[in-house]
């Protein structure tokens, strides 16, 4: 059997929604939105959009959680970001919190105006150590990655450019896809 890289399955930049960092939420959303309607129908949609810099360099992402939690500025006001794990709170705690703070406490309309002003720069994530993956990595050790980092996705890497994005659902299409080969 053929050994599977990255590369094999990733998604390249190329088809990927990509928005500057100097772009609002707004186009940042009608990004995703063009992509996910030009990207082979075959395939799972996209979740998040890629963010480039000046020199045209991908250097972060946005994903669908993100544009959520810059919808309401008060989840930065109590810290929450991107959890490295997922969160052990009851759903007791959570909803405390809804109160407290009152979280989404606007029309959506109201909170969609006043945050399309924002700069993807400003909510965009920049990947670390562990969420990057070199394009010539085995598929076995990019599951390990994503398993172990509870991540949805790994930027894909060609010396030190961002090349495309291995998704989680494109992964488990694979391995579905080999256990389904498989003979009883």
């Amino acid at each position: 059997m053929k050994k599977i890289t990255v590369k094999d399955v990733m998604v390249p930049v190329s088809e990927y929604a990509t928005v500057s960092k100097e772009a609002t939420l707004y186009d940042a959303v009608l990004a995703l939105e063009k992509a996910q309607k030009e990207f082979d129908q075959t395939r799972y949609r996209h979740r998040a959009i890629l963010i480039y810099d000046e020199k045209k360099k991908i250097v972060g992402k946005v994903s669908q959680l993100d544009i959520l939690r810059a919808l309401e500025p008060k989840y930065e006001q109590i810290g929450v970001s991107r959890p490295t794990a997922p969160y052990p709170f009851t759903q007791k705690f959570m909803q405390s919190l809804f109160q407290k703070f009152n979280l989404w406490d606007k029309p959506l309309d109201a909170i969609c105006m006043k945050a399309s002003q924002k700069r993807v720069k400003d909510f965009m994530h920049s990947p670390g150590e562990g969420e990057c993956v070199e394009e010539e990595t085995s598929l076995n050790e990019a599951i390990h990655q994503l398993v172990f980092g509870h991540h949805q996705s790994l930027l894909v890497m060609r010396r030190n450019d961002i090349i495309g994005i291995l998704r989680l659902t494109d992964v488990f299409k694979e391995v579905s896809n080999t256990v389904k080969a498989c003979e009883h």
